[in-house]
């Protein structure tokens, strides 16, 4: 592993590992941990990044144009080393450009950049993709950062919640009968209103995966106390993740999906794949900010 490259404000330190451009930590003032703790009994990522494409290709491959290219789940960037093109005390931006790799397994000729910027106590994430060739280029991209659970501001796991910026009545959807791959039936929203109290048999079958989703901000914690506020205003749908009984919640924005069970098209109809032309170029923010306890607010 490459050292990792640590930036600070007033309120919050943050380090990121050069290797997928991944966020290996976030701390407060106090330094107390606001990530996972990457016990190797549950999961040793922290918050890869997910490109080209988001989830798990069937078989994990893709087709395009009539042929067949191999994929892994999630893509490959999380597993590239990204190089740093700028670098301040508070921010960070690391690059992965297309080359003879990429291009046998995805063959555009694409640039993500990714930016890390600490103002007081928010962490500002922008990931921009960019299309540098001269054909359309398909694509989704996702974050997948694992906050701690509990937080380390007091109350028990199980006092914690997801507030939604917005009621999410709607169904949302789950892993399917093969792995990896999006079941193409719905079921009932497990949120009451705007709440979701998590437990750790909600993941026994794999993700909650919400579609169809009103909010792009939520709240993380336990209400009365501390906790975060995770913007997401560029990515339309979400997915919540944990291995059981594992200490973190994976808040995961995504714009774009794994292939549902089945699914035998192309790329271009995988569901949520954007297109990208010439020359164009995307971004996707995430926000992760600290939330005193607001005295006045009863969630």
């Amino acid at each position: 592993m490459e050292e990792l490259v640590v930036i600070r404000s007033d309120g919050l330190s943050a380090a990121i590992d050069p290797l997928g451009a991944e966020l290996w930590s976030l701390s407060d003032a106090q330094g107390r941990a606001l990530m996972t703790d990457a016990d190797p009994r549950w999961w040793t990522g922290h918050a890869p990044l997910l490109f080209p494409f988001v989830g798990r290709s069937r078989g994990d491959v893709y087709r395009l144009d009539g042929r067949e290219h191999a994929m892994p789940q999630h893509g490959f960037a999380r597993r590239m080393p990204f190089d740093i093109v700028e670098r301040a005390t508070d921010s960070v931006t690391f690059r992965l450009e297309a080359d003879a790799a990429t291009r046998a397994v995805y063959p555009f000729d694409f640039r993500l950049d990714m930016r890390f910027a600490l103002v007081a106590e928010t962490l500002m994430m922008t990931a921009t993709v960019g299309n540098r060739g001269e054909a359309a280029m398909p694509f989704s991209f996702g974050y997948h950062p694992a906050f701690a659970w509990p937080l380390p501001f007091g109350g028990s796991a199980q006092e914690h919640r997801i507030i939604f910026e917005q009621p999410e009545p709607a169904p949302i959807r789950k892993v399917g009968v093969e792995p990896g791959l999006i079941a193409r039936e719905s079921v009932d929203s497990p949120v009451d209103g705007d709440s979701l109290a998590p437990t750790h048999a909600m993941f026994e079958g794999d993700a909650l995966i919400w579609d169809d989703l009103r909010s792009r901000s939520l709240l993380w914690g336990v209400p009365g106390r501390t906790r975060l506020k995770i913007d997401f205003p560029d990515t339309p749908w979400l997915g919540l993740w944990q291995k059981p009984g594992a200490h973190y919640l994976c808040v995961e924005p995504w714009a774009g999906m794994a292939d549902p069970v089945g699914f035998e098209g192309d790329v271009w109809d995988k569901p949520g794949i954007m297109c990208l032309l010439p020359g164009d170029q995307r971004r996707f923010r995430m926000d992760v900010a600290l939330v005193p306890p607001d005295p006045a607010s009863h969630i």
